[in-house]
This record gives C-alpha cells, structure tokens and sequence, in this order.
C-alpha cells in the first residue's frame, strides 16, 4: 500500500483540508509533517494566480489616479481611492492564499523558506534605491539652487516647518517601535507566545502615534506639493515615507493577528522575519529626511 493510502486510511480529515486532498503536496496539522509520495522534491510548484496581474492594474491605477488627482483633474480622486481598494483587497487576498499555502497545506518546507528571505532583502533594497532618489533630489535641489528660484533655499517666499516641534517629536517613535518589533521577534524565538502579542501591540501603536503626527505636521505646513521645488521634494520624500510606514504597519498588523491564532512557531514564521526586516529599513530611514530635510534643507 503506498503512503499516500495509509496517511488517508489513518487521517481522513487531511482529505479534506486546503481543498486539495492528499493528491501531491505536503499537509500538516499541529507539528507533524507528512510529504506525499507524488511530491519527491523539498520545492513547492505554485498554482496559477489572479493576484499579481490584479495587484498590477490597481497599482496602475493608483498611479494615475495620484497623477490626476494632483493635476486637479475630473475623477482623479476617484481613480485613485479604486486603485488603492483594489491593492489593499489584492493584498488581502494574496496574502490568505500564502498564509494557506504555508500553514495548513505545509507548502513551506527550509528550501522554499530561502525564496522569501532573499525576496524580501532584494525588496528592500530596492526600496533604498527608490527613498534615496528622493532625498538626492532633495539635496541636490539644495546644495545648487537655480536662479530660477532666486538661488536659495529655501526658495524665497516659501514657508518652511519647525524641525524643532512635530518633525523632531516625531523621529524617536520610529525607532522606539523597532525595539519593540526586535522584541517581539525574541518572544517567538522563546516560544513566549503572549509576549510576543504584547510586543506587537506596542509596535503597531507607536506605527500609528508616527502616522497621526505626520498627518498633523501635513495639516500645519505651510506650503504644499505644488509650492516650487521645495514643496516637490519635501512632500514626495516624507509623503512616500509616511506611506511606507502605513503599509509597514499593516504587514505587522497581520503578523500580530497570526501570533495570536498560533501560526508563527520558532521554526515557522518567515513572514514575521520579513515584516520585521521591512519595519527596521522604515524606522532607520526616518533619521536621514529629519536630517536632510527638515533640519538642514530648512535652515
């Protein structure tokens, strides 16, 4: 009799758990792991999915929408609250099949744990690049102002924040919430589940203390997106920001709700490493716009 006949006979209920049975792949309940004979690799051959050509056109949309919203152009603000439903429902969806592929179905053996963990780095990096093009314009538009904004910066008539006030009271938030997340990460390597939970509440509420300041230090600033070069680059640097940290914050929201319901061991919680990951890369790029930005670009 082969295995996969005696794990069916001995545990009906994998027959029915992820929808697909036990014809190839590799299920678990609780600890144990059972490989079927079908799969003779460590590997796991993805099924065919909507969700990237979905997340794509919202992403389009978004995109355009933001461009035409900005250009004060009819329907822009529609197009863009569409795409940005369209993203969240995309990563919401996305993210059910993985967390389903990896939990209940057991997809995510050592060697496909590789694959997301060089992903997310790379993601990362890429993300560097893109902030840092940011905040080279910035400091390029500074340090060799044109004549055509009468070679100063700030450009004359153009009203600049207080580094001093929310700008500065806002910078330690980021970091403090990565020690938070940092400890978060060594409950679950203790296996102190509760602690861990704890941990995350404090690092997604610190995430939410920085976004309501930085809602507040938009709603105070005295010029806006359209105010020359200045106005540009300071709205686009903080502004992209402040957007990573939201979307930061939801990744953490959903690890905190997976911790909750048990899903990350001290073996098993990739997704954890790369929400962590991403969360230092934000609270670290937090210094440089105070510094380049709001500090010396303001003086």
């Amino acid at each position: 009799m082969s295995l996969a006949c005696q794990i069916e006979g001995k545990f009906p209920f994998f027959t029915t758990l992820g929808g697909g049975g036990l014809k190839g792949g590799l299920h678990t309940t609780g600890a144990k792991w059972f490989m079927i004979e079908s799969q003779r690799h460590s590997y796991h051959l993805v099924d065919p999915s909507p969700w990237p050509i979905s997340g794509s056109l919202g992403a389009l949309a978004t995109t355009v929408g933001g461009v035409m919203y900005m250009h004060s152009f009819q329907g822009g603000a529609t197009l863009l609250s569409l795409g940005l439903i369209f993203i969240l429902y995309t990563m919401l969806v996305w993210w059910r099949d993985v967390l389903r592929e990896s939990t209940l179905e057991g997809h995510h053996t050592k060697a496909v744990q590789l694959g997301p963990r060089y992903g997310s780095i790379l993601f990362i990096v890429s993300e560097v690049m893109f902030l840092f093009a940011f905040f080279w314009a910035s400091s390029h538009s500074s340090l060799a102002p044109t004549v055509e904004i009468g070679g100063i910066w700030p450009p004359k008539g153009i009203g600049v924040l207080d580094p001093w006030e929310i700008p500065f009271l806002n910078t330690p938030i980021l970091p403090s919430s990565g020690a938070a997340v940092t400890w978060a990460h060594h409950a679950i390597l203790a296996k102190k589940e509760k602690r861990a939970v704890l941990a995350l509440v404090a690092t997604v509420s610190l995430a939410l203390v920085s976004t309501g300041f930085q809602g507040m230090e938009y709603y105070q600033a005295p010029s806006n997106i359209s105010d020359s070069i200045y106005g540009s680059t300071f709205f686009l640097a903080t502004g992209f920001h402040g957007f990573h940290v939201i979307i930061g914050t939801l990744f953490l929201i959903i690890c905190g709700i997976r911790q909750y319901l048990g899903h990350l061991t001290k073996e098993h919680h990739v997704g954890f490493e790369a929400a962590a990951w991403y969360w230092h890369f934000v609270d670290v790029v937090r210094l440089f716009p105070f510094v380049s930005i709001y500090w010396w670009g303001g003086i």
